[in-house]
């Protein structure tokens, strides 16, 4: 088994991946076992060069803001602020304080301006996207920012008369930040206004404003431009979708957890159905979010499961969609121990590589039935690979050692 499992690896770079998938996908989701370690970063930061300069990829998505990536990608585009700045207010979960994010941010500006100073013609350019919803694990943010957005793009753009409200409807609509923020809400739905007449009355406004998005399309993309028009789909997006997740926040019914979770990664879903009609683009988040296989979670309120962004956008783009998976031997840092031998991890750890990319169907052969026993972490932020989601994965990186950042 030893050796038909060495057989499955090669080394990590981008023509690697492609050699493992049918055809070019429109999104190559790179999906990561835990969160912050720059090792993982790295690595990801060395395939989107690659996936660049061999396979002419232009955008990378990541599981940050979306509202906050557009911070980052006026950046890398026109050089609009600087670089603290984009890193300051372009990221969220704090993403922003990572050198591995910073490196990626400097190199996109960089490979757009070319060395002799010249902005890269529009459909050369990379791009950056946050592909998450304006949400923590612990509070949404008020739909305010998008919501405003939207309709003052419209009230710009088409007359007043279709507008089904004034900039101080929902001024007087949304009240105070604070009230959509409140962290207890996330533990206890009565400090939630979701379900107020508020903002019920906000959910029909957005939905009318995102209808009237859609039907003036042909006029507002040849009065201002396409990047304009997207970006207030992007806003329209957002803003239902936080009023919705705000919705189920005030639930008090079992499904609410359930409902919370599958709201994100809806939000997360269409915003990466969004990226992949501008072309071809690398994602990465955890895995749980790109696998095509429903996820779990054991949360206060018990055990939750979702179909994830991945298995949504994969359902719709089918071979367009492709899923590569990280696994990992060591976070020793976090007390992650060599793997025991009898689990996916420990019969990858026992390969000579410090990091290769696995052929799964080759792999799945090799290990035949029944699969390897799951491994179990020691610590909460680090999820091991299940050996039972092995068809739904197109490829596996393998890094052995993971370094303290």
């Amino acid at each position: 088994m030893a050796t038909d499992i060495k057989d499955t690896a090669h080394a990590v770079d981008a023509a690697a991946v492609m050699r493992l998938l049918p055809v070019r996908p429109r999104l190559l989701a790179l999906g990561e076992p835990t969160h912050g370690e720059d090792a993982l970063l790295d690595l990801r930061n060395e395939l989107f060069r690659q996936l660049v300069e061999q396979e002419g990829y232009r955008t990378i998505a990541i599981e940050s803001d979306c509202m906050r990536g557009l911070v980052v990608d006026d950046y890398v585009t026109s050089g609009t602020g600087t670089l603290d700045e984009a890193m300051e207010h372009g990221f969220s979960h704090g993403w922003g304080t990572s050198a591995a994010n910073r490196e990626l941010v400097r190199w996109m500006r960089a490979h757009n301006v070319r060395a002799d100073n010249e902005g890269r013609p529009a459909s050369e350019r990379l791009r950056f996207a946050g592909f998450d919803g304006p949400l923590e694990i612990t509070d949404a943010a008020s739909p305010r920012q998008a919501l405003t957005a939207l309709h003052g793009y419209l009230a710009a753009r088409v007359d007043a008369d279709p507008l089904p409200c004034t900039a101080r409807t929902l001024d007087r609509l949304l009240g105070t930040d604070d009230r959509w923020t409140d962290p207890a809400a996330m533990t206890d739905p009565a400090r939630s206004v979701g379900r107020s007449a508020e903002a019920g009355r906000l959910r029909l406004l957005a939905d009318d404003l995102v209808a009237l998005l859609d039907e003036q399309t042909p006029h507002l993309i040849t009065a201002t431009s396409w990047d304009d028009w997207d970006r207030a789909c992007l806003y329209g997006r957002t803003a239902t979708g936080l009023l919705r997740y705000h919705h189920w926040m005030a639930d008090t019914s079992p499904a609410r957890m359930t409902r919370l979770v599958g709201a994100r990664d809806r939000m997360m879903a269409h915003n990466l159905l969004a990226v992949a009609a501008r072309g071809p683009a690398l994602v990465h988040a955890n895995n749980s979010h790109l696998q095509r296989a429903k996820s779990t979670m054991r949360m206060w309120e018990g055990p939750v499961e979702w179909w994830s962004a991945g298995a949504l956008v994969s359902a719709r783009l089918g071979a367009e969609y492709a899923f590569v998976a990280t696994a990992l031997g060591t976070i020793r840092h976090q007390g992650v121990n060599t793997p025991p031998p009898d689990t996916l991890e420990g019969l990858l750890y026992a390969l000579p590589e410090d990091r290769c990319v696995i052929d799964v169907p080759g792999l799945a052969t090799a290990l035949g039935n029944p699969r390897p026993a799951p491994r179990v972490s020691p610590w909460f932020g680090y999820a091991p690979l299940d050996p039972a989601h092995l068809a739904g994965i197109d490829g596996i990186v393998f890094v052995k050692d993971v370094p303290r950042s």
